[in-house]
Formats: structure tokens, sequence, C-alpha cells
């Protein structure tokens, strides 16, 4: 059945936005499907996602190559071999533990209980604006404000431009996206390089004045020799563009689920600690990274497919989540799930998000804010969600909502 599936759906503008009638398609017919003609894998099904992100030896983080869509709708590849720099995500055991016991120390610790009264803080004055305006665009005034400012203070930043950095993580995401032209990537990667060297500056005041913060605690990595500066601007950057847009998209995500379930909305305002549970279903409902890239160094197998050596392999995070082989009515939110952390939301194996804890804090304190602040939300009827167009994130560009004080 595999080859009845069209290679050109992958990147429909269709399932772009609603990928999950696709998904289905997917786990039934072609848990492991091959793209006709493209050197491109797909894996669907939360077995062999699990197996696949545990087989680090066959299915490597570093990755090689970049996606577009080709003038007749299809995925093509733009290699860049050995260009790019592996740092973090997408560094390979040895060096990914270096890196990762580098940053998440840091990113776990102190530093997130220090945060949260900020987290608190500006989710008030956010929220308190956007009721007092009534109908919004939340990821405008909320969605995108919050996440960006608290990325920046964690990482430590200096003289940031907020939207700048917003911009930046975007752009970061919008290169794996896979949905651009070819000549729309080339200009995208060009541009990218801006944010590059901004952050090799902040990099070098970070060493020249050590600071506690995670921003120092790589500068320290340099120092200590257990990376390069190229290898540390790059964790920088993924730290950005991660923490930028995974909690910027589940916050949208949320929202839009809530406005659409008025019930929802209001259990949860009189029983605010589940809230953490919904933020869970929302995660694995609509998982701010839709899929992960993988190479294969080698010729092997998953599933009963074969996939030949330098192929592409995509992890696709939003099928898995609601395979019905893990997860009772995927379909339906549940605030009871027995084990509500075993989505792959935030991946899986090594490669789990090492921003994960500071994604559930900023939500869970966002739409206690919300929550607390209204009485109701719903979407706007004259403005319908526009979602950014993208294969690999699953973000709200636009959330027109109104919002009626509590």
């Amino acid at each position: 059945m595999a080859q009845a599936i069209s290679g050109t759906r992958l990147l429909d503008p269709a399932v772009i936005d609603e990928p999950y009638a696709f998904y289905n398609d997917l786990r039934a017919d072609a848990p492991v499907w091959e793209v006709p003609s493209s050197g491109i894998f797909t894996v669907a099904t939360f077995q062999l996602l699990a197996e696949a992100a545990g087989r680090v030896e066959d299915f490597s983080s570093n990755i090689n190559c970049l996606l577009y869509r080709d003038t007749d709708g299809m995925p093509r590849r733009l290699p860049f071999g050995d260009a790019g720099v592996q740092a973090l995500a997408t560094a390979d055991p040895p060096m990914h533990a270096l890196h990762r016991d580098t940053v998440f120390p840091e990113l776990v610790a102190k530093r997130m209980v220090a945060l949260e009264p900020d987290i608190v803080e500006i989710a008030e004055d956010c929220v308190g604006r956007a009721v007092n305006e009534g109908s919004v665009d939340f990821m405008a005034t909320i969605g995108n404000v919050v996440p960006i400012t608290m990325i920046s203070r964690l990482i430590g930043f200096r003289d940031s431009d907020l939207d700048q950095l917003l911009n930046a993580a975007f752009d970061s995401t919008a290169m794996l996206g896979s949905t651009l032209s070819y000549d729309e990537l080339v200009a995208l990667v060009a541009r990218v390089g801006e944010i590059q060297e901004w952050l090799s500056r902040q990099l070098a005041e970070a060493m020249t004045e050590p600071t506690n913060d995670l921003i120092g605690a790589v500068a320290q990595g340099v120092k200590s020799e257990a990376f390069s500066e190229s290898e540390a601007t790059a964790i920088l950057h993924t730290l950005l563009s991660a923490g930028g847009e995974s909690t910027t998209s589940l916050l949208g995500n949320a929202v839009r689920i809530l406005a659409e379930h008025r019930e929802l909305q209001n259990g949860l305002r009189e029983n605010p600690e589940l809230i953490p549970m919904f933020v869970e279903e929302a995660l694995r409902l609509e998982p701010p990274f839709r899929y992960h890239m993988r190479y294969a160094p080698k010729d092997t197998a998953l599933g009963g497919v074969k996939i030949t050596a330098g192929a592409t392999v995509l992890l696709l995070w939003g099928s898995a989540n609601r395979d019905p082989a893990m997860f009772d009515q995927p379909e339906a939110i549940d605030l009871n799930r027995k084990v509500p952390r075993r989505h792959v939301a935030f991946g899986r194996g090594i490669h789990h998000c090492v921003g994960a804890p500071l994604a559930r804090v900023e939500a869970r304190n966002v739409l206690s804010v919300l929550l607390n602040r209204t009485s109701d939300i719903t979407l706007d009827p004259q403005r319908p969600p526009g979602w950014a167009n993208s294969l690999m994130v699953r973000r709200h560009a636009e959330l027109p909502v109104r919002l009626v004080a509590s």
C-alpha cells in the first residue's frame, strides 16, 4: 500500500495545515514510508519511532541536508555535507553528552526556580492588557512575547532586541520547515547567518566577562575546551530557536483548544490543579515540533523496510502522539491518562528536549493567569486561526481570540 501514497502529500498545503488524516494513512499503510524517488523516509508509529530514537548508530542526529519543495510539490534535499556544525540537538554520542552536560544542569536547576516569578509577572502584564482590549491576536500579545522574553533571560543575552530574537528563532526552524522553494531556502540560510554573528559577539562578551547564567556556562565550556567557539554558538542558536519556538507553539495550541471547548476551560477554572494535565494533553495532541530529522550513515532497516546509506529519515512525533496502539481515544482530551507524559512531544531518547521543563512551567503559569483573569475565551468568528507554513513546527502564526474578563 505504500506505493499508493503520493509523494506530494507530505508537503501538500492542506496536509501541512491538517496532517492527521495523512498520519492515519501512514500508520495504517506505511509505518515506514519511502517518499518516492527522494531518498527521504518517514516513520509514523510510536513503537517504530521509539526504536529509531534508540538506535543512534543507525539513525544519526548529524543532519547533512535541508529539505525544500520543488516545483512539482515534492520534497527534495539540499545537501550541505560537512559544512554544518554538530552541536547538542544535532550531535551524536559522545559529543552529545558533553554538550548536554554543560548546559543541562544550568537549564533545569536554580535558574528555572529563579525565573518562575518573572514568568508570572510577564504573564500578568500581557494577559491584563489583552483582556482590556477584549479582541486580540493571542500570538502577538501573549504567545510570542512570554517565551522569547524568558529564553533571552534564561540564556543571559545582553541588550537583546526581542523582536529580532523572535524572528531569528522562527527563521531557524523555518530552515527545517521543508515547505520553501529552493531559492527561498537559500535566501533564508543567508539571513540566518546574521544571527550567528550576533550570537558570536554575545559569546565573546561572556568569555571576557563571566556571568552566572546559561551563556556563562557555555562560555566556560569553550574555555575548558569541552567544545569549540563555533559549536558553542550553534548550541546557543539551538537553545534560542527551540526555547522560543517550542513554548510559543505550545501556548497557542493550548489556547486554541481551550477556545474550542468551553466546558474544558470552565472545568480548569474550577479545578486549576488539572492545568498541568491539560498541558500534557495539548502537547500530545499538537506537539510543537512535528518531526525531527535523522541521517542513515549505513544501510539499515526499520519495520521491515530497507533504508539505504545516506537516506534522510523524518521521525513524525505528531503521528506517534495519536497512535491508537499506544493511546486510548487518541483524538480526545483526557485529563485522567494514567501516564500523561508518555507522549513524544519533546522527542525521545538522548535528544529529549533540554528545554521541556521550561516549556511546561511557562505554559502552566500563562494558562493559570489567563484562565483566572477571564470568564470566557472564544475564537474570533471573523478571523480564523492561521498556521505557520511548516512541516516541522505546529505553530499558529495568528490566533485571533475574544477574551471576557472575569
